[in-house]
This record gives C-alpha cells, structure tokens and sequence, in this order.
C-alpha cells in the first residue's frame, strides 16, 4: 500500500477542518486535507446562514464552505478528495488509511470529522430537505418568526429546541413517541410551562405533505394496546431533535469518546489524550454544534499542532 509523510493531517471539511488549514498553511506545515463524505459538512444542507458575523446580507452554507475551501487553497493547503476508512494512533508517526488504498503517516493530525443529525429516515425528509425541514434550530428558526413548527424528540435537545422556537414561532409542537419526556427536570418544566408549545405524547411522524415546501405532517397517535388514530397536522416547519452522532467511530480506540462518541479533548483546548492529535469542531462538540464555534476550534488546533512541532 501507498504511504506517504505529513507534518500536519486536516481529516473533515467544514468550518473546523477549513480554518485549521488556514491557520496551518499560514505556519508553513504543509497541511494536508482529506475532504471526506460531504466536502462542506453539514453547512452545505442549510441554506442560507445569518448569524456568521461579517455577513450582513447573510450567505449560503455551501458558498460560506467554498469561500472558506478557496481561502485554505490560497496559503497553500493540500486540498484532496477522500475518506478516512481506518486509523492507527498507537505510536507517532500516526497512519491513517484514506480509501482503504493509501496511508498517510502524519506527525500531527487534526480530526474535524463532524457529526450527522439523526434522521428519522422519511423518504420526505429529504424531499424537503432546505423545505421545511431542519435539524438545527438556532441555525435555522429565524426563517419561522410567527409561522407553525413541529419538533420531533423527548430528550433535553428536544425541548431546548422547542423551547428556542417558541421564542420565535406562533406554534410549536413537540412530538413524541413515548407517554413521556426523557429530558431533565428543569427542561421538562421550560416546556410544560410555556403557553406556546403542546407537547403531542405517543405520536409518530410517519411523512409530510406540501406543494413548495412543508405545509403539514402525517401523524400517528396510539390510542390503547392494538388502537391508533390517524390525522394531519398543518404546519410551516419540521426540526428534528433526536440527536447527532460524531463521526469519530476510526478513532475509538485511541480517543476518549463519551457515551455518545464525542471525542472528549483537555477542557478550553482541542488536544486529546494522544499528543500531537487535536479534535475539533462538531466531532469534538455535543454542545454549540454551530459553525463559528467550530471554526474557533479548527484554529485553535492548527495552533497547538504547531506549537507541538516546535517541540
């Protein structure tokens, strides 16, 4: 198999990825940048992206993606299509296979590899993809002040995002499948309390219908042990809470992940507990998950891998 050396490896490419090899080309590592699945991560499945200061007008997360990409380009980033398929962290030089077909052995390496919404895995989530349906709220709730919105989830990332919504919406619905929260306390309460959202128990979205973007959802409500009613409910907006899974699964082994498989890194900093590897941006993220934190992260890897190489 194919090897080849690098002082400074960039897996992912969104904000995280793209700052870190800013910041890496711009200290003369050489970085070089392996793309992935979805070059532009997630970004590149919101439409438009008003709250990146410096955008008055707001800007397209895919363009954002390619204005970052070209920046990278500029100062001499290795840009390159491809996937890391597998990972060895036991001793430096670290090697990671890209396409099951090259290794790359890399003095430092920063994984900004991301996280993925889970989807409930309707045909017409994607149908409505930037329709109508959204899985971040704070990035894309402005677009519903005074409309209809439904949320679909019962944990503390659920009612957060109702709870965000009904700051901005004339509606929410909160679905969800069991008879109960599974959210804390505290956000249980935040949304019992507020006027604005019903929280709809022991219902399932099972579609959505609408002409040019979502106007409603198909409802399943159980009624009893062998009962359920079916019914539509109008509405101007799908946001999906059910949780993100960090792709960070290659890394397992040498990382730290919490139970969810967040790369857990040095409080106030991107190192993990392998030196000279940095996580950064949403892999590393179940908090923020939005693209100026991941940016901030993505240098400040870039910064700690040089300092490492300094050493």
């Amino acid at each position: 198999m194919e090897t080849e050396k690098v002082k400074c490896l960039i897996i992912g490419s969104g904000p995280a990825g793209y700052t870190a090899a800013i910041y890496a080309a711009r200290a003369n590592l050489s970085p070089v940048l392996y793309e992935g699945l979805q070059p532009g991560g997630q970004l590149t499945t919101t439409t438009d992206i008003e709250n990146f200061p410096g955008y008055p007008e707001g800007i397209s997360g895919t363009q954002m993606m390619e204005d970052l990409r070209k920046q990278a380009e500029r100062f001499g980033a290795d840009l390159r299509f491809g996937v890391a398929t597998a990972a060895d962290l036991s001793k430096s030089p670290y090697k990671i296979t890209i396409d099951e077909e090259k290794v790359i052995e890399a003095q430092t390496i920063i994984i900004a590899t991301g996280a993925a919404a889970k989807y409930l895995g309707l045909e017409d989530e994607k149908k409505y993809a930037g329709m109508g349906v959204s899985a971040c709220a704070t990035c894309d709730g402005f677009f519903y002040r005074k409309k209809v919105v439904a949320v679909v989830g019962g944990g503390d990332t659920a009612c957060e995002e109702a709870s965000y919504l009904a700051g901005l919406a004339s509606k929410v619905y909160l679905i969800v499948r069991k008879p109960f929260l599974r959210a804390s306390k505290i956000m249980q309460e935040r949304v019992m309390n507020n006027e604005k959202i019903e929280v709809l128990f022991e219902h399932n979205a099972v579609g959505l219908y609408g002409d040019n973007g979502v106007e409603g959802v198909h409802l399943v409500k159980r009624m009893g042990e062998s009962d359920e009613q079916r019914y539509d409910l109008a509405i101007d907006g799908f946001f999906l809470a059910i949780g993100h899974k960090p792709n960070s699964d290659i890394f397992k082994p040498y990382v730290d992940t919490d139970e969810t498989g967040y790369i857990l890194t040095e409080p106030g900093t991107p190192r993990t507990k392998v030196p000279g590897v940095f996580a950064a941006g949403d892999v590393a993220d179940p908090h923020y998950r939005q693209a100026i934190t991941a940016a901030a992260t993505g240098c400040m890897a870039a910064i700690e891998a040089e300092r490492f190489l300094l050493n």
